[in-house]
């Protein structure tokens, strides 16, 4: 890896399932990648990976080899469209979602030893608020949440939020709002979360996108394809593009955050670099 190439990070979490989640996350990353830049998605659902079945890719080895010690995580990347790349997860393996803090710490540091150039790391991670949930978004340098108009969902996101920022650290939110009927509705669905974040917690949260309701969404799915490339003209592709255009302008840190985080000896050496110029 480029010693003074700096990697954005961005974690995509939702607290609830079938938020749309992974779909955001392949959008955003297939958007990314048609504008040039070097995409690689982590499937984090360790123990229900979907993200390469989403896209129709064959699989041979996945991050389970990488743990065991059989392979290296460049040896698990797989190429997707537009060169996006993937590293794909197990799927119905038990001991994969019983890994412990420390083996999820091991495979975030696993991420400096990568030898594969990319600019922007997108993590899908699993659902809930586990440790893993957790490890993998304070691991990140942006935390994007998926919410739907939905009172579980709200109130799911919320627990989410308010576990990051409590326990972890974490306070600052980009809030994605999918499957809205109308951009009214989106705001209105963030103004209910940020009625109780602004009261009981102490985080900034930020509304990124309104990603319209979109039946070619599901057409795109049975296709296995993303709907940014099997229908570029619908209203959610123009939503994921605008939001993948937000996201290629988010800054990215000049050194740690305090914690563990991925590429953290890149930031590192850029830290010591930008140090030794001064």
């Amino acid at each position: 890896m480029q010693r003074n190439h700096r990697i954005k990070v961005v974690a995509v979490t939702g607290g609830k399932g079938g938020v749309g989640k992974s779909n955001v996350t392949l959008n955003v990353g297939m958007s990314l990648a048609a504008q040039g830049k070097r995409v690689l998605i982590l499937d984090a659902d360790l123990g229900l990976a979907n993200i390469d079945v989403m896209l129709g890719l064959r699989v041979h080895k996945n991050l389970s080899h990488v743990l065991s010690g059989q392979c290296s995580l460049d040896e698990i990347i797989v190429e997707g469209p537009n060169g996006l790349m993937i590293i794909p997860a197990t799927s119905g393996t038990q001991s994969m979602v019983e890994l412990s803090p420390s083996e999820h710490a091991g495979l975030i540091r696993a991420f400096s030893e990568l030898q594969t150039p990319i600019d922007i790391l997108l993590v899908d991670t699993a659902a809930g608020i586990s440790d893993m949930v957790m490890s993998f978004a304070r691991a990140a340098q942006d935390v994007m949440v998926v919410v739907c108009d939905e009172p579980t969902s709200i109130t799911d996101a919320y627990a989410l939020i308010k576990l990051l920022s409590r326990e972890y650290g974490v306070f600052r939110f980009r809030i994605v709002a999918n499957m809205v009927r109308s951009l009214r509705e989106g705001q209105d669905l963030f103004t209910k979360l940020t009625r109780v974040t602004d009261r009981f917690l102490d985080a900034s949260l930020e509304l990124v996108a309104c990603v319209p309701y979109d039946n070619n969404v599901r057409q795109a799915v049975k296709k296995q394809k993303v709907i940014v490339d099997a229908f570029p003209k619908s209203p959610a592709s123009l939503a994921f593009r605008a939001l993948a255009n937000k996201v290629a302008t988010w800054p990215i840190p000049n050194q740690p955050g305090g914690h563990l985080e991925f590429f953290i000896e890149n930031l590192l050496q850029t830290k010591k670099v930008v140090g030794d110029k001064q």
